[in-house]
C-alpha cells in the first residue's frame, strides 16, 4: 500500500522530473538531499524513485522524508517488478527483449556491482510504468551505478530522456555499463573538474555530454567562528568510517604530535566498517586522552563540532578498489566556517583546497606531510586565517547551492520530452 508520501506531488511549472536513488534521504548524502530541497523550493514537479526501501540507519531530524513523493521499491516491491517486467513484455516487446539479451549478461566490474546492476536493471521496468503513468518528462539518476542502470532501462522502454550525476565512487571503477548510459543519456553531471577526462575516456564519441556542475551549500547554514586562538589545538575530521577517507593517516599524525609535546585534541567523527580497528589503533598508540569517537555526527550536531575546531582534516585516499573521494561535503561546511583545512591531493580535492592559497593539500597516505602541515597552521595563524578566508570566498563564488541547482535545471530543460505517449 502507498504511504501519503507515496501519492503526494510536487507541482508547479517547468518539465515534470523524475529523481532515481539508492535511498532517500540517506544520512551520508546530505548533499542530494539538500539539491532536492533546493528544487522542491523552486516548485518543479518532482517524483522520487528507490531501489531500496527506507534507510534504516541514523537520520538528522533536520532531514524529513515524509514530504517528498518518494516510491520506494526494495524486496517488497517484486511482486510488482514481476508485473512491469510482463506489462512492458507485452507493450514494447522489441525493446524490452532486446534489454533482457544484454544488459543483465555483460561484464560487471564486481559481484557487487553486477548485484545492483542486476536489481536495478529490473526495478528498471517498474521506474518505466510509473514515469508513463505520472507523465514525467525527464529521468535523472542521482548516482552514475544502479540508480543510472534503472534510469537507462526506463529510458529504453519509454523514450523518456535520462541522464545522470557521476560523483566519485560510482565511476571508479566503472561499473561495466558506465560507456553505454553516458552513450544512451541525454548528458552526464560530472561534480568536478578532476573526473572529466576519466569521463570523456569513458563516453568515447559522445564526451560533448559531459558537464561540470558541482554540488552546492546553502551559505546561510554556516557563520565563520574563530580559530587558532586557544592553547590546545583542536583537531576535527569527519565522514564515513572506509578505507578511502585516510583516517588512519590522521591517527599516524596525532601520533607524531603527541612524540613532539604539541597540545592537542582530534575528534574523530563518523562510523562505517572500519570503526573497530580505528579505535584499536588509537589505543595502541597510546591516544585516549587526545583523541574522542563521538559516532555518528547527525547533521544539526555538526555545527557546533565545527564551533570547536582550529583546523579540519581530510586524509583522503585512493582505496585498493579504486575508490576515493570527489569533493568532499564537509570541506565545503569547513570552509564556510572559515575553519583552515589541510586534505590530500585526491579526487577532486584540489579544485577547492590549493596549496598555500585556500589550505594545505598534502600527498595523500602521507602521514608525515599531514604533521608537518598541521604544525604549520598552527605556528602561523595568521596566514591559516586568511587561506580560510579565501576558501570561504571560493566555496561562495563556485558552490553556491541556488546557482547550481539552477545550472542542473537549465540541462534538463534542454532535454527534457515535450510529450507522452
Amino acid at each position: 500500500m502507498s504511504t501519503a508520501a507515496e501519492n503526494a506531488e510536487s507541482v508547479g511549472p517547468g518539465p515534470r522530473l523524475a529523481f532515481i536513488l539508492h535511498w532517500f534521504p540517506k544520512p551520508s548524502e546530505t548533499f542530494i538531499y539538500d539539491e532536492l530541497s533546493a528544487l522542491r523550493r523552486r516548485l518543479v514537479p518532482l517524483d522520487l524513485f528507490t531501489l531500496y526501501g527506507p534507510w534504516s540507519g541514523h537520520l538528522s531530524p533536520d532531514m524529513p522524508a515524509e514530504d517528498y513523493p518518494v516510491r520506494r521499491l526494495g524486496v517488497r516491491a517484486t511482486g510488482l517488478l514481476v508485473r512491469d517486467i510482463l506489462f512492458w513484455l507485452r507493450k514494447n516487446g522489441t525493446a524490452a527483449r532486446r534489454l533482457w539479451r544484454t544488459v543483465p549478461w555483460r561484464k560487471w566490474s564486481d559481484p557487487e556491482m553486477a548485484g545492483e546492476n542486476l536489481w536495478a536493471f529490473l526495478c528498471g521496468f517498474r521506474i518505466a510504468r510509473l514515469a508513463r503513468e505520472k507523465k514525467v518528462h525527464h529521468l535523472h539518476a542521482s548516482w552514475a551505478n544502479g540508480p543510472a542502470t534503472a534510469a537507462w532501462v526506463a529510458s529504453r522502454l519509454t523514450g523518456i530522456p535520462f541522464s545522470f550525476s557521476a560523483w566519485a565512487g560510482d565511476i571508479f571503477p566503472p561499473d561495466g555499463a558506465l560507456s553505454e548510459k553516458i552513450r544512451d543519456s541525454t548528458f552526464v553531471r560530472s561534480t568536478c573538474r578532476s573526473f572529466v577526462a576519466h569521463l570523456q575516456q569513458q563516453a568515447g564519441p559522445h564526451a560533448d555530454k559531459i558537464h561540470v556542475i558541482h554540488n552546492g551549500q546553502d551559505p546561510s547554514r554556516f557563520a565563520p567562528v574563530e580559530v587558532l586562538n586557544q592553547p590546545r589545538l583542536r583537531l576535527l575530521a569527519l565522514g564515513r568510517f572506509v578505507p578511502k577517507k585516510g583516517f588512519a593517516h590522521a591517527l599516524q599524525a596525532a601520533a607524531q604530535l603527541k612524540k613532539e609535546d604539541v597540545d592537542f585534541h582530534l575528534t574523530l567523527g563518523g562510523d562505517g566498517p572500519e570503526a573497530r580497528r580505528l579505535k584499536r589503533w588509537a589505543r595502541d598508540l597510546e591516544l585516549e586522552e587526545r583523541i574522542a569517537f563521538p559516532g555518528f555526527v547527525p547533521r544539526q550536531q555538526t555545527d557546533g563540532l565545527f564551533r570547536n575546531t582550529d583546523i579540519f582534516l581530510m586524509p583522503s585516499v585512493v582505496d585498493p578498489a579504486g575508490d576515493r573521494d570527489g569533493i568532499p561535503n564537509v570541506i565545503l561546511e569547513a570552509l564556510l566556517h572559515r575553519i583552515p583545512v589541510v586534505a590530500s591531493n585526491v579526487g577532486g580535492i584540489a579544485e577547492v583546497i590549493r596549496d598555500g592559497d585556500t589550505g594545505r593539500l598534502v600527498p595523500p597516505g602521507d602521514a608525515s606531510a599531514l604533521t608537518a602541515a598541521v604544525r604549520d597552521l598552527a605556528q602561523h595563524p595568521g596566514e591559516a586565517r586568511a587561506m580560510a578566508e579565501r576558501g570561504r570566498q571560493l566555496v561562495l563564488r563556485e558552490f553556491n547551492l541556488e546557482t547550481n541547482c539552477r545550472k542542473l535545471l537549465d540541462l534538463i530543460a534542454r532535454h527534457s520530452k515535450g510529450g507522452h505517449e
